[in-house]
Protein backbone atom coordinates (compact mmCIF):
# COMPACT_ATOMS: atom_id res chain seq x y z
CA UNK A 1 0.00 0.00 0.00
CA UNK A 2 1.21 3.39 -0.79
CA UNK A 3 1.09 7.07 1.08
CA UNK A 4 0.88 10.23 0.24
CA UNK A 5 4.08 11.95 1.62
CA UNK A 6 3.41 15.80 2.21
CA UNK A 7 6.04 18.24 2.08
CA UNK A 8 8.50 16.65 -0.84
CA UNK A 9 7.28 19.31 -3.61
CA UNK A 10 10.49 21.73 -2.41
CA UNK A 11 12.83 18.58 -2.48
CA UNK A 12 11.60 17.31 -5.57
CA UNK A 13 12.58 20.52 -7.95
CA UNK A 14 16.08 20.97 -5.87
CA UNK A 15 16.51 17.31 -6.94
CA UNK A 16 15.47 18.68 -10.39
CA UNK A 17 18.04 21.27 -10.15
CA UNK A 18 21.36 18.88 -9.28
CA UNK A 19 20.30 17.01 -12.02
CA UNK A 20 20.53 19.62 -14.28
CA UNK A 21 23.83 20.90 -12.84
CA UNK A 22 25.22 17.17 -12.89
CA UNK A 23 24.36 17.03 -16.39
CA UNK A 24 26.05 19.98 -17.43
CA UNK A 25 28.93 18.97 -15.81
CA UNK A 26 32.32 21.38 -15.34
CA UNK A 27 30.79 24.63 -17.03
CA UNK A 28 34.21 25.32 -17.96
CA UNK A 29 33.85 22.61 -20.47
CA UNK A 30 32.34 22.60 -23.99
CA UNK A 31 28.99 21.54 -23.83
CA UNK A 32 27.96 18.22 -25.70
CA UNK A 33 26.26 18.97 -29.01
CA UNK A 34 23.47 16.47 -30.44
CA UNK A 35 25.48 16.12 -33.31
CA UNK A 36 28.37 15.40 -31.39
CA UNK A 37 26.36 12.26 -30.30
CA UNK A 38 24.75 11.62 -33.25
CA UNK A 39 27.77 11.31 -35.04
CA UNK A 40 30.30 9.95 -32.46
CA UNK A 41 28.05 8.06 -30.43
CA UNK A 42 25.96 6.54 -33.53
CA UNK A 43 26.00 3.26 -31.44
CA UNK A 44 24.33 4.07 -28.45
CA UNK A 45 22.35 6.10 -30.51
CA UNK A 46 21.48 3.45 -32.65
CA UNK A 47 20.53 0.75 -29.44
CA UNK A 48 18.41 3.93 -28.17
CA UNK A 49 16.65 4.13 -31.86
CA UNK A 50 15.84 0.22 -31.48
CA UNK A 51 14.96 -0.34 -28.42
CA UNK A 52 12.39 2.98 -27.84
CA UNK A 53 10.65 1.81 -31.51
CA UNK A 54 11.34 5.53 -32.95
CA UNK A 55 13.82 5.89 -35.79
CA UNK A 56 15.23 8.94 -35.19
CA UNK A 57 18.90 9.69 -34.56
CA UNK A 58 18.53 13.47 -33.04
CA UNK A 59 15.73 12.73 -30.76
CA UNK A 60 18.17 9.78 -29.77
CA UNK A 61 20.89 11.47 -29.06
CA UNK A 62 18.78 14.32 -27.43
CA UNK A 63 17.41 11.93 -25.25
CA UNK A 64 21.11 10.22 -24.34
CA UNK A 65 21.77 13.75 -23.63
CA UNK A 66 19.27 14.14 -21.07
CA UNK A 67 19.72 10.93 -19.71
CA UNK A 68 23.15 11.49 -18.95
CA UNK A 69 24.42 8.63 -20.91
CA UNK A 70 21.65 6.26 -18.99
CA UNK A 71 20.70 4.14 -22.33
CA UNK A 72 17.64 2.71 -20.82
CA UNK A 73 16.61 6.15 -19.46
CA UNK A 74 17.06 7.68 -22.94
CA UNK A 75 15.08 4.64 -24.09
CA UNK A 76 12.20 5.32 -21.66
CA UNK A 77 12.17 8.53 -22.90
CA UNK A 78 11.87 7.75 -26.31
CA UNK A 79 8.95 5.02 -25.74
CA UNK A 80 7.48 8.16 -23.99
CA UNK A 81 7.63 10.52 -26.43
CA UNK A 82 6.44 8.19 -29.41
CA UNK A 83 2.73 7.53 -27.51
CA UNK A 84 2.48 11.52 -28.14
CA UNK A 85 3.02 10.92 -31.91
CA UNK A 86 -0.06 11.16 -34.19
CA UNK A 87 -0.09 7.52 -36.13
CA UNK A 88 -0.77 8.63 -39.72
CA UNK A 89 -0.56 4.91 -41.86
CA UNK A 90 1.72 2.22 -42.38
CA UNK A 91 4.75 1.58 -44.44
CA UNK A 92 5.25 -1.14 -46.68
CA UNK A 93 7.53 -4.08 -45.78
CA UNK A 94 10.99 -3.10 -46.29
CA UNK A 95 12.92 -4.83 -49.25
CA UNK A 96 16.22 -5.94 -47.63
CA UNK A 97 17.63 -7.27 -51.27
CA UNK A 98 17.66 -4.17 -52.24
CA UNK A 99 19.73 -2.83 -49.48
CA UNK A 100 22.71 -0.68 -50.12
CA UNK A 101 25.39 -2.43 -48.08
CA UNK A 102 27.85 -0.95 -45.85
CA UNK A 103 28.88 -4.23 -44.26
CA UNK A 104 27.72 -7.99 -45.25
CA UNK A 105 29.24 -11.16 -44.27
CA UNK A 106 28.49 -14.60 -44.42
CA UNK A 107 29.90 -17.24 -41.97
CA UNK A 108 28.56 -20.57 -44.39
CA UNK A 109 29.12 -19.68 -47.93
CA UNK A 110 32.83 -17.75 -48.79
CA UNK A 111 31.69 -16.39 -52.59
CA UNK A 112 28.34 -14.90 -51.96
CA UNK A 113 27.03 -13.57 -55.45
CA UNK A 114 27.40 -9.62 -54.78
CA UNK A 115 30.84 -10.29 -52.51
CA UNK A 116 31.39 -9.95 -49.42
CA UNK A 117 32.12 -6.64 -47.19
CA UNK A 118 33.91 -6.60 -43.83
CA UNK A 119 32.71 -2.85 -43.54
CA UNK A 120 33.42 -0.42 -40.46
CA UNK A 121 33.79 -3.38 -37.65
CA UNK A 122 35.39 -4.17 -34.21
CA UNK A 123 36.06 -7.67 -35.40
CA UNK A 124 39.45 -7.31 -36.48
CA UNK A 125 40.73 -4.90 -34.00
CA UNK A 126 43.13 -5.89 -31.43
CA UNK A 127 40.28 -4.33 -28.23
CA UNK A 128 43.62 -2.84 -27.29
CA UNK A 129 43.06 1.39 -25.85
CA UNK A 130 43.91 4.09 -28.46
CA UNK A 131 45.74 6.49 -26.39
CA UNK A 132 45.86 8.42 -29.58
CA UNK A 133 42.39 9.79 -29.20
CA UNK A 134 42.63 11.21 -26.22
CA UNK A 135 45.33 13.34 -27.78
CA UNK A 136 43.46 13.95 -30.80
CA UNK A 137 40.17 12.94 -32.95
CA UNK A 138 42.03 13.44 -36.12
CA UNK A 139 41.84 10.39 -38.30
CA UNK A 140 42.44 9.53 -41.67
CA UNK A 141 40.08 9.68 -44.65
CA UNK A 142 39.28 5.20 -45.54
CA UNK A 143 40.36 4.18 -48.71
CA UNK A 144 37.11 4.54 -51.36
CA UNK A 145 35.65 2.13 -53.55
CA UNK A 146 33.10 2.54 -56.20
CA UNK A 147 29.84 1.55 -55.29
CA UNK A 148 28.27 -1.50 -55.85
CA UNK A 149 25.47 -1.43 -58.56
CA UNK A 150 25.19 -5.45 -58.30
CA UNK A 151 22.28 -6.81 -56.44
CA UNK A 152 23.01 -8.80 -53.46
CA UNK A 153 20.05 -11.21 -53.21
CA UNK A 154 19.75 -13.18 -49.88
CA UNK A 155 22.65 -15.91 -49.70
CA UNK A 156 19.91 -18.31 -47.71
CA UNK A 157 17.84 -18.23 -50.97
CA UNK A 158 20.12 -20.43 -52.84
CA UNK A 159 19.34 -23.23 -50.22
CA UNK A 160 15.65 -22.23 -50.87
CA UNK A 161 16.28 -23.32 -54.90
CA UNK A 162 17.77 -26.50 -53.72
CA UNK A 163 14.68 -26.95 -51.37
CA UNK A 164 17.06 -27.73 -48.14
CA UNK A 165 15.86 -24.92 -45.87
CA UNK A 166 12.26 -24.79 -44.57
CA UNK A 167 9.79 -22.14 -46.33
CA UNK A 168 8.58 -19.50 -44.87
CA UNK A 169 4.99 -18.92 -45.42
CA UNK A 170 4.56 -15.30 -47.60
CA UNK A 171 0.89 -13.94 -47.03
CA UNK A 172 -1.38 -10.74 -47.01
CA UNK A 173 -2.36 -10.95 -43.57
CA UNK A 174 -0.96 -7.44 -41.97
CA UNK A 175 0.62 -8.96 -38.28
CA UNK A 176 -0.33 -7.25 -34.96
CA UNK A 177 1.42 -4.19 -33.78
CA UNK A 178 2.90 -5.04 -30.44
CA UNK A 179 3.18 -0.85 -30.01
CA UNK A 180 -0.60 -1.16 -30.03
CA UNK A 181 -1.94 -4.31 -28.93
CA UNK A 182 -1.24 -6.18 -25.42
CA UNK A 183 0.92 -9.06 -26.09
CA UNK A 184 -0.77 -12.58 -25.61
CA UNK A 185 0.33 -15.87 -25.35
CA UNK A 186 0.80 -18.34 -27.35
CA UNK A 187 2.17 -15.33 -29.70
CA UNK A 188 2.44 -15.35 -33.19
CA UNK A 189 6.39 -15.17 -34.74
CA UNK A 190 5.77 -11.58 -35.72
CA UNK A 191 4.62 -10.50 -32.22
CA UNK A 192 7.53 -12.60 -31.22
CA UNK A 193 10.01 -10.99 -33.58
CA UNK A 194 8.75 -7.57 -32.54
CA UNK A 195 9.60 -8.11 -29.14
CA UNK A 196 12.76 -9.16 -29.30
CA UNK A 197 13.29 -6.58 -31.65
CA UNK A 198 12.70 -3.81 -28.71
CA UNK A 199 14.10 -6.15 -26.11
CA UNK A 200 17.16 -5.32 -24.08
CA UNK A 201 20.04 -6.54 -25.67
CA UNK A 202 21.68 -8.07 -22.70
CA UNK A 203 19.17 -9.83 -22.21
CA UNK A 204 18.29 -10.78 -25.32
CA UNK A 205 21.97 -11.63 -25.97
CA UNK A 206 21.80 -13.53 -22.88
CA UNK A 207 19.44 -15.63 -24.39
CA UNK A 208 21.27 -16.06 -27.35
CA UNK A 209 24.31 -17.49 -25.52
CA UNK A 210 22.62 -19.95 -23.26
CA UNK A 211 21.25 -21.78 -26.19
CA UNK A 212 24.89 -21.80 -27.72
CA UNK A 213 26.43 -23.41 -24.61
CA UNK A 214 23.74 -25.97 -25.32
CA UNK A 215 20.44 -24.97 -23.35
CA UNK A 216 17.94 -25.71 -26.60
CA UNK A 217 19.95 -27.75 -28.68
CA UNK A 218 20.48 -24.55 -31.52
CA UNK A 219 24.15 -25.16 -32.93
CA UNK A 220 23.90 -22.11 -35.81
CA UNK A 221 26.08 -20.81 -38.45
CA UNK A 222 25.59 -16.93 -39.29
CA UNK A 223 24.57 -17.80 -43.07
CA UNK A 224 24.18 -13.85 -43.73
CA UNK A 225 24.52 -10.33 -41.78
CA UNK A 226 24.19 -7.53 -43.86
CA UNK A 227 24.23 -3.68 -42.43
CA UNK A 228 23.10 -0.83 -45.12
CA UNK A 229 20.28 1.63 -45.72
CA UNK A 230 16.92 0.69 -47.36
CA UNK A 231 13.64 2.56 -48.99
CA UNK A 232 10.66 2.78 -46.70
CA UNK A 233 7.76 3.19 -48.87
CA UNK A 234 4.02 3.81 -48.19
CA UNK A 235 0.96 3.45 -50.23
CA UNK A 236 -0.83 7.11 -50.65
CA UNK A 237 -4.35 6.36 -51.02
CA UNK A 238 -5.15 9.28 -53.23
CA UNK A 239 -1.98 8.20 -55.73
CA UNK A 240 -3.49 3.93 -55.50
CA UNK A 241 0.93 3.17 -55.23
CA UNK A 242 3.75 3.87 -53.22
CA UNK A 243 5.90 6.29 -53.33
CA UNK A 244 9.60 6.07 -51.12
CA UNK A 245 9.07 8.64 -47.84
CA UNK A 246 12.33 7.89 -46.43
CA UNK A 247 15.28 5.81 -45.73
CA UNK A 248 16.66 4.13 -42.64
CA UNK A 249 19.70 2.09 -41.84
CA UNK A 250 19.16 -1.53 -40.21
CA UNK A 251 20.44 -4.76 -39.65
CA UNK A 252 19.38 -8.13 -40.96
CA UNK A 253 20.85 -11.63 -39.64
CA UNK A 254 20.13 -15.07 -41.14
CA UNK A 255 20.95 -17.40 -39.29
CA UNK A 256 21.09 -21.49 -40.64
CA UNK A 257 20.85 -24.43 -38.21
CA UNK A 258 20.21 -28.31 -38.83
CA UNK A 259 17.09 -29.87 -38.20
CA UNK A 260 16.98 -33.85 -38.02
CA UNK A 261 13.61 -33.83 -39.51
CA UNK A 262 10.03 -34.71 -37.56
CA UNK A 263 7.48 -36.34 -38.04
CA UNK A 264 5.69 -33.84 -40.24
CA UNK A 265 8.97 -32.12 -41.67
CA UNK A 266 11.78 -33.65 -43.64
CA UNK A 267 15.53 -33.14 -42.66
CA UNK A 268 16.68 -29.68 -43.72
CA UNK A 269 17.84 -26.83 -43.06
CA UNK A 270 16.05 -24.10 -40.61
CA UNK A 271 16.26 -19.72 -40.25
CA UNK A 272 16.34 -18.01 -37.31
CA UNK A 273 15.88 -14.46 -38.33
CA UNK A 274 16.49 -10.46 -36.96
CA UNK A 275 16.11 -7.17 -37.96
CA UNK A 276 17.06 -4.17 -35.55
CA UNK A 277 17.19 -0.37 -36.59
CA UNK A 278 20.67 0.91 -36.79
CA UNK A 279 23.80 -0.89 -36.65
CA UNK A 280 23.70 -3.42 -34.08
CA UNK A 281 24.96 -6.77 -35.26
CA UNK A 282 25.55 -8.09 -31.68
CA UNK A 283 21.14 -7.59 -31.25
CA UNK A 284 20.38 -9.16 -34.67
CA UNK A 285 22.55 -11.96 -34.12
CA UNK A 286 21.30 -12.79 -31.01
CA UNK A 287 17.73 -12.16 -31.86
CA UNK A 288 17.92 -14.81 -34.49
CA UNK A 289 19.08 -17.44 -31.81
CA UNK A 290 16.19 -16.69 -29.73
CA UNK A 291 14.31 -16.85 -32.30
CA UNK A 292 15.01 -20.28 -33.61
CA UNK A 293 14.85 -21.57 -30.09
CA UNK A 294 11.10 -20.86 -29.50
CA UNK A 295 10.03 -22.38 -32.44
CA UNK A 296 10.90 -25.58 -30.90
CA UNK A 297 6.91 -26.38 -30.83
CA UNK A 298 6.05 -24.98 -34.79
CA UNK A 299 9.41 -27.53 -35.52
CA UNK A 300 8.01 -30.44 -33.60
CA UNK A 301 10.93 -30.54 -31.33
CA UNK A 302 11.53 -31.50 -28.05
CA UNK A 303 11.16 -29.13 -25.40
CA UNK A 304 14.29 -29.27 -23.21
CA UNK A 305 12.79 -27.12 -20.56
CA UNK A 306 15.48 -24.19 -22.02
CA UNK A 307 15.20 -20.87 -20.85
CA UNK A 308 15.09 -19.37 -24.12
CA UNK A 309 12.53 -22.19 -25.15
CA UNK A 310 10.31 -20.61 -22.80
CA UNK A 311 7.98 -18.45 -24.27
CA UNK A 312 6.25 -16.41 -21.28
CA UNK A 313 9.80 -16.30 -19.52
CA UNK A 314 11.73 -14.70 -22.84
CA UNK A 315 8.85 -12.30 -23.75
CA UNK A 316 7.40 -11.32 -20.30
CA UNK A 317 11.29 -10.35 -19.34
CA UNK A 318 13.21 -9.06 -22.53
CA UNK A 319 11.63 -5.60 -22.06
CA UNK A 320 13.92 -3.25 -20.23
CA UNK A 321 11.55 -0.51 -19.64
CA UNK A 322 8.80 -2.85 -18.06
CA UNK A 323 11.57 -4.60 -16.08
CA UNK A 324 13.07 -1.02 -14.72
CA UNK A 325 9.43 0.17 -13.71
CA UNK A 326 8.67 -3.07 -12.07
CA UNK A 327 12.29 -3.16 -10.43
CA UNK A 328 11.97 0.68 -9.10
CA UNK A 329 8.38 0.83 -8.02
CA UNK A 330 10.26 -0.70 -4.58
CA UNK A 331 12.09 2.78 -4.10
CA UNK A 332 8.24 4.46 -3.69
CA UNK A 333 7.33 4.62 -0.16
CA UNK A 334 5.87 1.62 1.36
CA UNK A 335 5.35 2.49 4.79
CA UNK A 336 2.46 0.73 5.71
CA UNK A 337 3.27 -2.42 4.16
CA UNK A 338 6.31 -2.42 6.28
CA UNK A 339 4.90 -1.39 9.65
CA UNK A 340 2.49 -4.29 8.91
CA UNK A 341 5.61 -6.77 8.30
CA UNK A 342 7.23 -5.27 11.18
CA UNK A 343 4.66 -5.81 13.48
CA UNK A 344 4.21 -9.31 12.44
CA UNK A 345 8.40 -10.29 13.32
CA UNK A 346 7.43 -8.58 16.64
CA UNK A 347 4.60 -10.58 16.96
CA UNK A 348 6.17 -13.94 16.14
CA UNK A 349 9.22 -13.47 18.12
CA UNK A 350 7.06 -12.61 21.16
CA UNK A 351 5.45 -16.37 20.49
CA UNK A 352 8.50 -17.79 20.04
CA UNK A 353 10.20 -16.24 22.88
CA UNK A 354 7.27 -17.51 25.37
CA UNK A 355 7.24 -20.94 23.81
CA UNK A 356 11.38 -21.60 24.73
CA UNK A 357 10.24 -19.81 28.19
CA UNK A 358 7.62 -22.21 28.64
CA UNK A 359 9.78 -25.07 27.94
CA UNK A 360 12.70 -23.96 29.96
CA UNK A 361 10.60 -23.59 32.82
CA UNK A 362 8.74 -26.96 32.09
Amino acid sequence: MYVAVKGGERAIDNAHAWLAEERRGDTSIPELSIEQIREQMALAVNRVMAEGSLYDPDLAALAIKQARGDLIEAIFLIRAYRTTLPRFGGSEPISTEDMACDRRVSATFKDAPGGQVLGPTFDYTHRLLDFKLAADGDVDDAPKAEPNEVRTPHIMSFLDKEDLIQGEPSGQEIPDDLTRTPLELPASRALRLQSLTRGDEGFVLGMAYSTQRGYARNHAFVAELRIGAVAVEMEIPELGFAIEIGEITVTECETVNQFQGSKTQPPQFTRGYGLVFGMTERKAISMALVDRALRWKELGEDNLGAPAQDEEFVLYHCDNIQATGFLEHIKLPHYVDFQSELELIRKLRREAQSNISQEAAE
